[in-house]
């Protein structure tokens, strides 16, 4: 069954939870942060290639993470000159403002792994060789050690379930002080606990 109506849509979404996945495989179970991560390396690494190259890069990539990409975007601006790693390291933590801690040098290395798993090898290339070469160092088109995609998307939807199933836990918990009087601890005789429950009460 379609989620939004259009398979378009239905796609796009789908395959932004991948990336999503994956993201949150390194960074934790927060799929909010994980969607600030992949947004925020993203505008600064279209900032700072050419204006030409950004547009393919734009086109590669999901039509939902293409939105954010191109938010406040002005393409007939220069590239920003970021000429270092720590240069666009500070960029990519200013886009990360308002969000619990994530290490900037982290989340880049984090968005580089995805886009190196999804899009064509030689459009990670021409991207790559625009940027300067200490900050090249961070994106490695050939990361052995990397799980595969279908095992990094499983770890992230892993950890986010896990999450969920804490957060129902805790708020089902909330309850529990109501059903004490109704509810037999384990070991404890029915009239003991009729005592314990008008006791109690």
């Amino acid at each position: 069954m379609s989620a939004t109506g259009l398979d378009v849509f239905d796609k796009s979404l789908q395959t932004t939870n991948v990336w999503l996945d994956e993201v949150m495989a390194d960074i934790g179970p927060d799929r909010q942060v994980a969607w600030r991560v992949l947004g925020a390396v993203l505008r600064s690494l279209r900032d700072r290639v050419p204006a030409p190259l950004a547009a393919h890069l734009g086109a590669q990539l999901p039509l939902l993470v293409r939105g954010a990409y191109y938010d406040d975007y002005h393409p007939n601006a220069e590239p920003t000159q970021l000429r270092t790693q720590d240069a666009f390291l500070a960029h990519v933590a200013e886009g990360l403002h308002g969000t619990r801690p994530v290490d900037a040098h982290d989340a880049v290395r984090w968005v580089f792994d995805v886009l190196s798993a999804h899009l064509p090898r030689g459009q990670c290339v021409k991207i790559r060789d625009a940027l300067p070469d200490d900050l090249k160092a961070l994106w490695q088109l050939y990361n052995a050690e990397r799980s595969s995609i279908e095992e990094q998307a499983a770890a992230g939807r892993a950890a986010q379930n896990a999450a969920d199933a804490r957060a129902f836990r805790a708020r089902s918990s909330g309850g529990a002080g109501k059903r004490r009087a109704t509810c037999r601890p384990a070991g404890l005789s029915s009239r003991a606990h009729q005592r314990r429950s008008e006791a109690l009460g």
